[in-house]
């Protein structure tokens, strides 16, 4: 390609006000990308390679492993996401679905994922377990309702993604595939040159037993990871499980009731009465709401030195009922409290709250569903508030095991935690980008979209169903985190727009010229991907601008042209050679081989 002629570059000198992090700066300055509005983006010529080669190198590993691309619809039904259950909590309220009308009236969603779609076209063209086991897949544009869009295409209105969806004849088939998709996508993110690393994951929305998610580590990053330095666990910190230190045992003395006036926070309990945060289990109060509008009333409990991990608690609450739940809030509006509680003796809440609290003309469920985690089930003495304005109280061997408490893990793991009660090692906590996720979703939506195969004794099954996600457009920007400098993007070779970029000082000098036009020939018959700087412009303009867009080896032509000699640099170290134009090739090969661990 030609910069002059054939391959305009955009890039600005000032960096601009609306980008909060260094990777969506540098896409804006160096031109990959124009903002067209909120969380939507105009992929330029220089950005749409990046994200073609990147297609290219998932296409090749999916395709090894045996799976089918196709193109599914963006534009769906509503009918098909009521089926599944699904259309109300990704429309209403803050869902993330763009909903709309035609017409005649009749709902659409633009797609986010294709569950409902892919699953449907499933149920009509898998009919026997001789078609089993099947993988589709798919790259092309989704579409979220993001709230508040930020840091450029890590969290936009609009995304490339590939996703794909594999189908099975039983549970032990797609748990050894989820296995082979999980090789493939650690194969991908390193042909890409990432490094990433592979945790634990809740499902959220999607659903399904077990997932994993590939994590970019970098400080921009909005997950936050929890791992052990060995290697031997990691997490994010939704799904992350781990030991908490020991509770600090309550002095014999300390009896009945403490009068704690104002004292509604851990911080004022303890400084106030010479206590420990372990010795207290703090309530958290809770509303979920149904797709029934059924409106449940939760009490959280927590030993006081820990958090309450809103994700677990939303699926613990979710297994309980036989009905969707779509959200699950925190009650801090007093117009709420009031409405539907009697006496509601807020900061000063016991695990013992009666149901009576609850007001008789209220919508809500007249029972508290009381969640209680093991950080506080396991202790037998401890304080907590006594119901009632001002006052907490000891609890003399309280026992949780009723049939009113549901004992469970609701607890944020952090770090300096244990995995194991005899293992010294701790976990460690970084923050990281995702830029995949894998899903066993077992038979959720077969289940509920009636798609069903014969298995070999001629009966009628749900087939069993995983989903596979990469963030096409956030492995760009992903790996601008990974590799930049002070003077921009330093793009792995894999995945770089271009791999090598030609720079005349002069094209008006006839030597240059004559170089330049023989070397970018001699590249371009090589099929090695190279960009030549044809503009009329001064040699520190096409510097900058060369170093800003990141591509990852220079060829200068200056003076020396004369001579037939040039300077290659390496981008990745700022590595020179001045070489003869006869020996450039080869040693441009074995550079970027040696480099990059490019395969040749």
């Amino acid at each position: 390609m030609r910069v002059n002629t054939s391959f305009p570059l955009g890039t600005l000198r000032d960096t601009p006000s609306e980008a909060e992090i260094i990777s969506h700066q540098l896409l804006l300055k160096a031109g990959y990308i124009r903002r067209v509005n909120s969380g939507i983006f105009a992929y330029m010529p220089i950005m749409l390679k990046v994200i073609e080669k990147i297609s290219t190198i998932i296409e090749k590993e999916l395709n090894t492993i045996g799976c089918t691309k196709l193109l599914l619809p963006q534009l769906h039904p509503a009918d098909l996401w009521k089926k599944s259950e699904r259309w109300e909590g990704y429309t209403a309220g803050e869902g993330i679905m763009f909903s709309l009308k035609d017409r005649q009236g009749k709902e659409f969603g633009l797609a986010p994922t294709h569950e409902e779609v892919i699953t449907s076209i499933a149920s009509e063209i898998i009919n026997s377990y001789k078609q089993l086991p099947q993988c589709f897949y798919q790259i092309q544009t989704k579409f979220r309702d993001e709230i508040r869009p930020r840091f450029g295409l890590m969290r936009s209105r609009e995304f490339i993604m590939k996703d794909g969806y594999s189908f099975h004849s039983s549970e032990n088939d797609l748990a050894l595939f989820y296995e082979k998709m999980s090789n493939a996508y650690e194969n991908i993110f390193k042909s890409c040159g990432l490094q990433t690393v592979g945790v634990e994951a809740d499902s959220g929305a999607i659903g399904g037993a077990s997932s994993k998610e590939f994590m970019v580590t970098a400080d921009s990053g909005e997950d936050s990871i929890l791992f052990t330095q060995s290697g031997s666990y990691a997490a994010n910190i939704e799904k992350a499980v781990s030991i908490p230190s020991q509770p600090v045992p309550i002095k014999d003395n300390v009896t009945g009731w403490l009068e704690t006036p104002q004292q509604k926070t851990i911080f004022d309990v303890c400084k106030n009465n010479n206590l420990n945060p372990t010795q207290i289990i703090k309530v958290v109060v809770f509303l979920a709401k149904f797709e029934s509008n059924l409106e449940v009333p939760i009490l959280g409990c927590i030993r006081g030195d820990q958090n309450i991990n809103e994700v677990k608690l939303f699926n613990i609450v979710n297994k309980l009922h036989n009905i969707n739940l779509i959200d699950l809030k925190k009650i801090e509006d007093k117009n709420i409290i009031e409405k539907n509680l009697i006496d509601f003796p807020l900061g000063y809440i016991g695990p013992d709250l009666e149901n009576k609290t609850i007001k008789a003309s209220s919508n809500w469920d007249k029972r508290w569903t009381r969640i209680i985690d093991h950080s506080a089930s396991n202790l037998s003495r401890f304080i907590s508030g006594g119901n009632k304005v001002n006052f907490h109280k000891v609890f003399q061997e309280f026992s949780f095991d009723s049939k009113d408490y549901v004992i469970n893990d609701i607890r944020n793991a952090k770090e300096g935690d244990k995995i194991k009660v005899d293992d010294n090692e701790v976990l460690k906590e970084k923050k990281g980008i995702e830029i995949g996720h894998i899903f066993q979703l077992g038979q959720k939506y077969s289940e509920k979209l009636n798609a069903k195969f014969s298995d070999k004794d001629g009966k009628l099954k749900n087939l069993w169903m995983g989903c596979y996600g990469i963030g096409v457009t956030r492995i760009a920007q992903a790996a601008i985190e990974q590799n930049h400098d002070q003077k921009g993007i330093c793009w792995p070779i894999q995945i770089a727009p271009f791999e090598v970029i030609i720079i005349p000082t002069n094209l008006k000098d006839p030597s240059q010229k004559e170089l330049t036009e023989q070397i970018y020939n001699d590249f371009k018959i090589n099929k090695i991907d190279v960009l030549l700087d044809d503009r009329d412009d001064r040699a520190g303009v096409k510097f900058k601008d060369s170093e800003l867009i990141g591509i990852p080896f220079q060829i200068i032509i200056g003076r020396d042209s004369i001579n037939k000699e040039v300077e290659l640099i390496c981008r990745k170290n700022n590595s020179k050679f001045k070489i003869s134009a006869d020996k450039l090739l080869e040693t441009f090969i074995s550079e970027s081989e040696i480099m990059y661990n490019k395969n040749p």
